[in-house]
């Protein structure tokens, strides 16, 4: 790292203060978001730090559906740019990291008294379909009546049709790990833990003050990214001068690792109660059932799994797997940042909001939202929002070809 040269920071008292090195880019945040960001300022030759107040993919990031996918409900919304995305990136992600991220199938079963006629479903499929370049994962399928036994006892009472389709799935939290390790031997600095004190925002600087193993901490960056997930607030009301607001809700969203199997794949279910989408899915030799949607309103530390969001799920997955063992063996609750909205949570856009102190010269960026899949896109658009705040810098790698895998 090169010693500081502008905006030096302000001398401290030598026996409470440390002062570090000037970064090009400083990230509060250890998730998805905050080491996609790292990998990608990294290789485009940026001197980076990585703040981390708990550990690497302590919160949402080890906490979600684990899947990489396109998102096929998305397309009932509109959300077509998002859909093309995310499948851009499945793509990028199954060829990048093979050991983290590997097709499955998934099945949507259509009961009688399923929302979406057969007809709609194909519809959507056959978009998804085009949407993903007729390439790998691509296709989908019919199930004949025929084997519809044998795909994991599911209930064939009422039932009228069977697709299948393809996804990806992943071990979110080693893969937040890969994407650190692949960031940090290209020169990113990761501090853990660590957590931001405060920082101020000059016309050229970030003056950041930050705690490590009870000792503080100055260093100066030339912009900063606010990739806390559902701290994201907490972390802005650190920074002076304040920040542009935009308003948003923490959704809670549950998941349950069940006793049991399923040997043929994933299951895209339709929850009677409110017909949203559920998913079953085999996860290291057990099930995994999500997820729900519960406006949380709370410190986010606080975060848990609700009993009525687990009757929820249970509930559902009786209704379609009534044979199977119901036992739950463990729950984890993660936070989603969803714009604030009158719509259910359910209904609101998945497309990250990126937003920055100044559109003319941005010294700071803060990531609202962010879907796992997407994390390497959105990491781009961060760098592309504060191009004009960072130095010239000789290109260390080419992030679409650098692979991924846990060290």
């Amino acid at each position: 790292m090169k010693p500081i040269q502008s905006a030096p920071c302000l001398l401290p008292d030598p026996q409470t203060m440390s002062i570090t090195c000037h970064y090009d880019i400083a990230i509060i945040g250890g998730g998805i978001q905050g080491v996609a960001v790292a990998q990608a300022a990294a290789a485009h030759g940026y001197d980076v730090l990585v703040l981390e107040k708990t550990a690497l993919a302590a919160g949402t990031s080890s906490r979600s559906s684990k899947l990489i996918h396109g998102g096929l409900r998305y397309l009932e919304s509109g959300q077509f740019s998002l859909v093309r995305e995310s499948l851009k990136e499945r793509a990028a992600l199954l060829r990048l990291a093979p050991s983290l991220v590997s097709l499955q199938p998934f099945y949507i079963p259509v009961y009688d008294q399923t929302l979406r006629n057969p007809l709609t479903i194909r519809a959507g499929l056959s978009l998804y379909a085009l949407l993903a370049g007729l390439g790998q994962g691509s296709g989908f399928r019919s199930i004949p009546r025929s084997r519809w036994g044998t795909l994991d006892g599911i209930s064939i009472r009422g039932l009228k049709h069977i697709f299948q389709y393809w996804d990806a799935q992943t071990d979110d939290q080693a893969l937040t790990r890969a994407i650190m390790h692949s960031a940090s031997s290209l020169g990113a600095e990761l501090r853990c833990p660590a957590e931001l004190i405060h920082a101020t925002i000059y016309e050229d600087i970030c003056e950041i003050e930050f705690l490590e193993n009870d000792r503080r901490y100055q260093c100066t960056a030339g912009a900063l990214v606010n990739a806390a997930g559902p701290w994201i607030n907490q972390v802005a009301e650190r920074i002076s001068p304040a920040l542009p607001s935009y308003p948003v809700e923490l959704v809670q969203g549950t998941h349950l690792i069940l006793e049991g199997k399923l040997d043929r794949g994933c299951y895209y279910l339709e929850s009677p109660q409110d017909q949203r989408a559920i998913f079953a899915m085999p996860w290291k030799q057990h099930i995994l059932l999500g997820t729900t949607e519960t406006v949380f309103r709370g410190d986010p530390e606080k975060v848990l799994p609700l009993k009525a969001e687990e009757n929820y799920l249970l509930g559902c997955f009786r209704y379609y797997f009534p044979d199977h063992s119901a036992k739950v063996l463990d729950r984890f609750s993660g936070l989603r940042v969803l714009p604030a909205s009158h719509n259910t949570p359910f209904s609101r856009s998945r497309e990250t909001h990126l937003q920055p102190d100044s559109l003319q010269s941005p010294r700071v960026v803060g990531i609202y939202g962010g879907k796992l899949t997407v994390c390497r896109a959105t990491a781009r658009k961060v760098l592309h929002t504060l191009r004009l705040s960072l130095p010239v810098r000789t290109p260390r790698a080419d992030v679409s070809q650098l692979p991924l895998k846990i060290p």
